[in-house]
């Protein structure tokens, strides 16, 4: 079973309107909700591609109650630890430019830390977890580093969506999958990717470090990927942008999504490539046949052979 956990869930309001004028009344063309959170869009884009998983993570209040429901409504199988508080509301603007207003969130207490810890404690080997996303300022620093802990002694398989400081805790756990941007790669390496040789000698580094698998997302330059055995290079399809918020967590979905269905590392990824697409060209997470409609414009090539 694939599981995803999202710390720091949200109900994510996306307010579409042509201006926003600072100190005046502003109304909107359209709006829209939905739930937030890297690893809850993993789950949401597993489900479109038929993939059964459990959504793992803190809920709490109305809004966690919302969150839960709709994730329900969609097939997604749940196991949150409910919390006291209210899970947050963040609000995306979309105007000229794209802004985001994101909310703290609930406080976590240890006792619940505890019930989530005991939650990956009974996954199995086989399984796989995917920890996407920041930590919130309530809980420990080192919460991802005690989570890959287990499943590494557990034998479950990880992968890890996240900022640089939280990546460098993982690497020597030899999580099965990483995909940073290259901004994200950057940082990493206190470095500035230029162009996709930059990427792969850095992406190499990263297997150095202990990941297994490692795929960089470099916007409309196309994407890598790399293990011991290849280097991949892939396209991007032309489309208009119309969002870029779910575009990695989609990558990371529709990589696992295909490789379940063929342990095939090369249609992994251009599946994984057409999957965050989709979205990007997106106003909200990809659909099934915008994937297969992308999938057949991505060129991949192999630098190893």
């Amino acid at each position: 079973m694939i599981y995803t956990l999202t710390l720091n869930p949200s109900i994510d309001y996306i307010v579409e309107l042509p201006t926003l004028n600072l100190g005046e009344l502003n109304r909107t063309t359209g709006e829209t909700k939905f739930p937030g959170g890297k690893g809850i869009n993993v789950s949401r884009v597993l489900e479109i591609n038929e993939v059964k998983n459990i959504a793992l993570g803190f809920i709490g209040g109305f809004t966690g109650l919302y969150i839960e429901s709709y994730l329900q409504n969609e097939r997604i199988l749940t196991d949150f630890v409910q919390v006291d508080g209210d899970t947050r509301i963040n609000i995306k603007l979309k105007t000229a430019k794209e802004t985001e207003i994101n909310a703290n969130g609930p406080i976590i207490s240890k006792d619940h830390i505890a019930q989530l810890l005991n939650k990956i404690e009974a996954l199995q080997p086989g399984d796989i977890l995917v920890l996407a996303g920041s930590i919130p300022s309530t809980m420990p620093k080192d919460i991802y580093e005690s989570i890959v802990k287990i499943c590494h002694r557990n034998q479950v398989e990880f992968i890890v969506d996240a900022e640089e400081k939280l990546l460098k805790t993982v690497l020597p756990y030899k999580p099965f999958l990483i995909k940073p941007n290259h901004h994200e790669l950057s940082e990493f390496f206190e470095t500035e990717i230029m162009d996709i040789n930059d990427a792969l000698y850095y992406a190499r580094k990263l297997l150095d470090f202990g990941a297994k698998n490692v795929i960089v997302s470099m916007a409309e330059k196309g994407a890598i990927f790399v293990n011991q055995e290849m280097e991949l290079v892939a396209s991007v399809p032309k489309g208009e942008v119309k969002s870029s918020v779910g575009a990695g967590d989609s990558m990371v979905a529709g990589f696992l999504a295909a490789f379940q269905d063929s342990s095939e590392f090369i249609e992994a990824f251009r599946y994984s490539v057409a999957s965050g697409s989709a979205t990007a060209f997106s106003l909200g997470l990809c659909d099934k046949e915008k994937i297969k409609q992308l999938v057949e414009q991505i060129e991949i090539h192999n630098l190893q052979g």
